[in-house]
């Protein structure tokens, strides 16, 4: 009998998944993607086993795994509303619960730490301020660095903010900021912190330093960049000559693209959903998903499996092509759009649903972005619209079009209106982030001013931690694969011919 840890989750064969799995994501922001599920004997509850599969979960028969390990159990003995709801902790309860289940953070931290010095490096962080992030900045400080964050009214948790400030972590954050306020806390961090290196999310810190501050960039060692959205940024600084430092591309990591945000934002964007719109929101629906990058493909596949109708569409005759091959109609926007009950963008480009898009919507249609960027919507197009901070839905008055049900006000879903990525998602991310501040530190004063990205070792570092902590590993090659390019299946004398 093996023992699955707290990486098993149990369900009735009588439960309902939509509702399951919406409330475990909410409540304790666990990643259900890459866990082990426990049905009693899957072989005869095959929809909920191929939902959970669908998902990305690992289904196992519940009568032959181990149950002390247990940390969390949907059976006849706990109901959903008995799940612990971590979003009713304190900031130090909800910390101290995140990195409980960060152990790839703390691995590779304890490894990095053994060859690089952190102390009094002075790193200024611009990412989401939530439980898994707070993380970060404890292990970085722990490691004798100086560190400070921002964050802007629209992703801020309070309590974490409160709770980092009593840890003695700089941080200006505020849920009540106009735009103006939010600008000037960013400078005053950049000021404060006269940072060595930034961690990034959007390029949004180091372009700030580069157009009002480059005084202070001519002293950086570098930047780590989080988003898809930042390394185009930067790559486009980079084209126009504009670049003054290195970049180290965290998004180009695939334990970053590839889980972070086909399993993370595709995840957490349809539990956030569910919990806004209904568990069985998606059941049966039209859904128009726009772009199938990693975002748009993991939330496509977990909305098929519960129950959706999904239309991809994207510019790129390649992604298109791939969405048909997993299964999914392809479409042009202008002929998805009418029949959409919700559309929901994932481009993180700038006006991807224009005005002209909003009108071809029918009456009470929702709309939503999942990552995202500003004005993804062009709700700037939209006269009479006001954005609030951390509100669900809106009922958005397109000019001369329909009335639709606006999502997290045109915001990033789950970052904006739900607990972000997943825990154990995010100790990836944050794992491949340490590693690049590491790697920036190791290599100061020799790296060109330019994008970067880390090598395969790196990636393969952090898979096999993350492996271990799931109770598997990776297989291993025989020493002699016969990879030799004398070896063909032509020459009588192969083996002779390799050996010379």
């Amino acid at each position: 009998m093996r023992t699955m840890g707290n990486m098993k989750k149990s369900i009735t064969a009588d439960s309902d998944f939509a509702a399951w799995a919406a409330a475990r994501s909410q409540k304790t922001n666990r990643s259900l993607a890459g866990a082990r599920l426990a049905i009693p004997e899957p072989q005869k509850h095959a929809e909920i086993k191929s939902q959970a599969q669908q998902w990305g979960m690992t289904v196992e028969d519940a009568t032959m795994t181990d149950e002390h390990n247990e940390e969390f159990l949907c059976d006849g003995t706990q109901s959903i509303d008995s799940i612990t709801d971590m979003r009713k902790a304190s900031g130090l309860e909800a910390m101290e619960y995140a990195e409980q289940h960060m152990p790839v953070l703390r691995d590779t931290m304890d490894s990095l730490t053994t060859r690089v010095d952190f102390s009094g490096i002075r790193i200024a962080v611009c990412l989401i301020l939530e439980p898994k992030t707070a993380i970060l900045l404890r292990k970085l400080k722990a490691a004798g660095a100086i560190v400070g964050v921002y964050c802007g009214p629209d992703s801020t948790d309070p309590r974490v903010a409160e709770q980092l400030r009593r840890e003695g972590i700089t941080v200006e954050s505020s849920r009540d900021w106009t735009a103006e306020q939010a600008h000037e806390a960013a400078l005053h961090l950049l000021d404060e912190i006269q940072p060595d290196i930034i961690i990034d999310d959007g390029a949004s810190f180091a372009r700030l330093a580069s157009l009002e501050r480059p005084e202070l960039t001519a002293n950086l060692i570098g930047v780590a960049e989080e988003t898809t959205s930042g390394v185009r940024a930067f790559q486009q600084m980079q084209e126009a000559g504009a670049l003054t430092y290195p970049v180290v591309a965290v998004n180009d990591s695939v334990l970053k693209t590839g889980f972070d945000n086909a399993h993370g934002t595709g995840e957490t964007c349809v539990t956030t959903m569910q919990r806004i719109l209904g568990e069985h929101a998606f059941d049966g629906k039209n859904v128009t998903v726009i772009g199938y990058g990693p975002v748009g493909q993991g939330f496509a596949r977990r909305i098929r499996a519960l129950g959706a109708e999904v239309t991809i569409c994207d510019i790129d005759p390649v992604a298109s092509l791939k969405a048909v091959f997993d299964g999914f109609a392809a479409q042009d926007i202008d002929e998805a759009l009418p029949c959409a009950d919700m559309v929901v963008s994932a481009t993180g480009v700038r006006h991807t649903v224009t005005l002209e898009h909003m009108r071809a919507m029918h009456e009470g249609a929702a709309l939503a972005v999942i990552g995202g960027i500003a004005n993804e919507i062009a709700l700037d197009e939209v006269s009479d619209f006001t954005p609030q901070v951390n509100r669900d839905t809106v009922q958005l008055n397109v000019p001369d079009g329909p009335t639709l049900t606006l999502i997290a006000d045109g915001d990033g879903v789950n970052y904006t209106v739900g607990g972000g990525n997943p825990i154990e998602i995010m100790d990836l991310s944050f794992a491949v982030q340490a590693s690049a501040v590491a790697y920036l530190l190791e290599h100061r004063g020799t790296l060109d001013h330019t994008l970067i990205r880390l090598d395969a070792a790196t990636d393969q570092r952090i898979a096999a931690s993350a492996l271990k902590a799931r109770g598997y590993r990776a297989s291993h090659a025989v020493e002699d694969n016969g990879y030799n390019w004398r070896l063909t299946r032509f020459a009588e004398n192969d083996r002779e011919n390799a050996d010379r």
